[in-house]
């Protein structure tokens, strides 16, 4: 393995600036590694070689610049690309090839990133382990035989098998995060509203937001300056500044927390999941205090019902936003021999273009929104919804940010879950309320169990993204990164 694939995104950046690499030996270094580990892996969909050396070529070349100019970023493969294809991992979007880029991707692109290709994810974003993809599962770097979380599964084990220092994930219920914690890397999910979700395809617009994936927090803090702020294209951007969360990051590494109060949810007080993953996070807890924190319990009733109440609205809005997928306009179109109606050419096409995670929440969704059962469930949903912003405002009168593990278990064996889809929701218990609240939180490693990383999450008020940082890079300072093992012992 190249040294230039160890680097973090910030070290390759300066190297770069100081003309001690190029951005196309960057790039190089990055795409060989691909190609070595890659089909071991799984992480990428597309991989574009040329592209990204044209890219390199750009910024060796002094035509563009900026604080990540020629490091190279994976993409998950729900956000367009011009000319590249996104498929959002679906038979129903095989070789599509959009005709604009993602405002988030026109972003990397003006700050000099170099895309290296596009990151294998669970079906339009739908799941926790990145077994629902079309084109196969991700393996985790650290396991071969265990998921690498979902639904940005491509992403994390993009980063923990140093295929690229930095990447883009997706987070609705915790698909940034959670893939995050289980391969031992940093995700973090921005403020909803505050990166853009035009030119991403949409599983539920009122939950999904973009945001950086890294190996360590300042480099997830760089990309996400990079890629945050308001855009006049996406009705739900928010027309406020981005926090410093660059600096916050600077800041949090000096490992100190004088004055910050960290509330422990009561209703997460560890029921349900692994006494490795409860173990590792209060050895954290305990370091934080040791930089200065002062540990608060809180206690958020109504978290309780966030599960549920994310599987009605999610599907809900799931089954709306993929109406649109019915080989009329674009994308697969199957049964069309003249001697069939419109209306079963698109049954034929939904049917063998979507698997069955997909069609499992466009039911559940399109029976939650059906005339007498709107009120009963996603009505009521929504009201759950509430209570639970409530609960996050009224431990923001107490505490500065909310901490718990990310997921309540390790990466689990392949398969060990897909026979009961509640216990596949489950890995995203942790994460959910988040989402509904739209407040920002981040995933950092804070330790293993039984060889496997744990995640920490800290999740923050709206808009004060940069709290989140500072604690995570304050945990950072003290439990330090982790390397895995795998693919080098294998390789």
């Amino acid at each position: 393995m190249s040294d230039l694939t160890k680097m973090s995104a910030a070290q390759l950046a300066k190297a770069i600036a100081d003309k001690q690499t190029s951005a196309v030996e960057v790039a190089t270094a990055h795409l060989d590694r691909i190609d070595a580990v890659d089909d071991r892996v799984h992480a990428f969909l597309h991989v574009d070689r040329e592209g990204a050396l044209a890219a390199a070529a750009r910024v060796d070349a002094g035509e563009v610049t900026g604080p990540l100019a020629g490091v190279p970023v994976a993409v998950k493969d729900v956000i367009a690309t011009k000319g590249v294809p996104t498929t959002a991992a679906s038979k129903i979007l095989e070789g599509w090839r959009p005709p604009y880029d993602a405002t988030l991707v026109e972003r990397l692109r003006a700050a000099g990133t170099v895309m290296l290709g596009k990151t294998n994810m669970d079906e339009f974003a739908m799941g926790s382990s990145t077994e629902y993809s079309a084109y196969g599962p991700t393996n985790n770097p650290w396991d071969l035989g265990r998921i690498p979380g979902g639904s940005g599964g491509g992403s994390a084990a993009a980063l923990a098998a140093y295929e690229a220092p930095l990447a883009i994930g997706t987070d609705t219920g915790g698909s940034i995060r959670q893939p995050g914690a289980v391969t031992g890397t940093v995700g973090a999910k921005p403020t909803y509203g505050g990166t853009s979700r035009y030119g991403l395809i949409a599983f539920s617009s009122s939950l999904d937001t973009p945001g950086p994936c890294a190996r360590n927090v300042e480099d997830a803090a760089l990309l996400h300056s990079v890629i945050a702020g308001h855009d006049p294209r996406d009705s739900t951007s928010i027309p406020q500044p981005v926090p410093d969360v660059v600096g916050a990051a600077r800041l949090g590494a000096t490992g100190d927390l004088s004055g910050v109060k960290l509330g422990v949810v009561k209703e997460f007080a560890g029921d349900g999941s692994e006494p490795g993953v409860v173990s590792a996070f209060h050895e954290s807890l305990e370091a934080l205090v040791k930089l200065g924190a002062e540990i608060v319990e809180v206690s958020c009733p109504h978290f309780q019902y966030a599960l549920p109440a994310y599987y009605l609205i999610a599907p809900s809005e799931a089954s709306s936003n993929l109406a649109r997928f019915d080989g009329v306009r674009y994308g697969l179109r199957t049964g069309d021999d003249g001697s069939r109606s419109l209306e079963e050419v698109m049954s034929l096409t939904r049917d063998a273009g979507f698997g069955p995670e997909v069609k499992r929440r466009i039911i559940l969704g399109t029976y939650a929104l059906s005339s007498g059962y709107y009120d009963a469930y996603y009505g009521q949903a929504q009201k759950v919804r509430t209570l639970i912003t409530r609960d996050f405002e009224a431990a923001w009168q107490s505490v500065d940010v909310l901490v718990s593990p990310t997921t309540p278990f390790v990466a689990f064996p392949f398969g060990s879950r897909t026979s009961d889809p509640y216990q596949m929701y489950l890995a995203d218990l942790f994460t959910i309320p988040t989402n509904l609240y739209g407040g920002p939180a981040i995933s950092v490693p804070c330790g293993l169990s039984e060889g496997l990383p744990v995640g920490f999450q800290i999740m923050a008020p709206t808009m004060a993204d940069d709290r989140m940082y500072r604690v995570a890079a304050a945990l950072e300072s003290t439990v330090g990164t982790l390397t895995p093992p795998t693919l080098e012992a294998t390789a």
